[in-house]
């Protein structure tokens, strides 16, 4: 496998960050680091990247692991963990975030697997998901983000600690869905148990069991997270950061920093900072 620095080089101190072109449900990063480690932080979506260049360090699940070039990591929902470099040249790599809804219906409604052990070696992946982050540009079109998604969630099974098994009692996805869909459509608005419960047909036991099993994190985390995927958008159109945060739902600009920081390790200052 080739090994060059992504895009924006790992000369410099710091963090370089570039977006490629996203699809529903799916996002794809290059990224380098020289230097500074990304914070401990969690994300709400699958997190799925390959080493390009130097040496990748992350705390994971209490224990150092170390991702070489040509390997991959996969990273669970919710699952805390930060990023460094392992020598001072530092590292490169690209990486899908995919949500679990798309894994969960690409898995037909089986429970989401978890990947115990994250570093995977090279042959343990599908070539073709590591040609759709060499090629960041190329949009991903309808069948596309399918086939993402399905070579996805064939990885995540064959890597899975445990073998995932048909629920007796199946989640109530549809349902669910519904509530993800009310709070994702106006994250701003902090909507009562009871609203969740009248467009769900479930009562709010189920709904805060069920929810994690099926889409990987908490009603509360979700919205966090797609308040934050409004406060970005207003950051990289140019707003800003007290009135992105305002934008977003946040109480001020200190709860949108401690907020973002916990999701991705880094300020919202550095964050931007880093965009290429």
């Amino acid at each position: 496998m080739e090994t060059r620095p992504v895009r924006g080089g790992a000369a410099r101190p710091g963090h370089r960050l570039r977006f490629g072109v996203a699809a529903e449900g799916i996002e794809r990063l290059a990224a380098s680091l020289v230097g500074e480690a990304f914070a401990p932080h969690r994300h709400d979506t699958y997190a799925i990247g390959v080493t390009l260049a130097g040496v990748q360090t992350f705390r994971y699940r209490g224990e150092v692991r170390r991702c070489l070039p040509g390997e991959w990591h996969v990273l669970h929902p919710d699952e805390v963990h930060d990023g460094a470099a392992g020598t001072d040249a530092g590292f490169g790599y690209r990486i899908f975030y995919v949500d679990p809804y798309l894994v969960q219906e690409a898995l037909g409604g089986r429970p989401l697997p978890f990947v115990a052990d994250p570093v995977v070696r090279p042959e343990g992946m599908s070539p073709s998901l590591l040609a759709w982050l060499r090629h960041l540009d190329e949009p991903l079109e309808d069948l596309a983000r399918l086939e993402v998604a399905l070579l996805v969630a064939a990885a995540l099974e064959r890597h899975a600690d445990v073998p995932a098994r048909r629920r007796r009692d199946p989640l109530a996805v549809e349902a669910l869905a519904r509530v993800r869909e009310l709070i994702a459509a106006d994250p701003v608005t902090r909507h009562p148990v009871a609203e969740f419960e009248r467009v769900s047909g479930l009562d709010r036991w189920t709904i805060a069991r069920q929810f994690r099993a099926a889409f990987g994190t908490s009603p509360t985390r979700f919205r966090t997270m797609r308040q934050l995927d409004l406060a970005r958008r207003a950051m990289r159109g140019g707003v800003p950061l007290r009135e992105a945060a305002l934008r977003a739902g946040f109480a001020d600009q200190s709860h949108l920093t401690r907020m973002f920081k916990r999701a991705y390790g880094l300020t919202p200052g550095e964050w931007t900072a880093a965009l290429t």
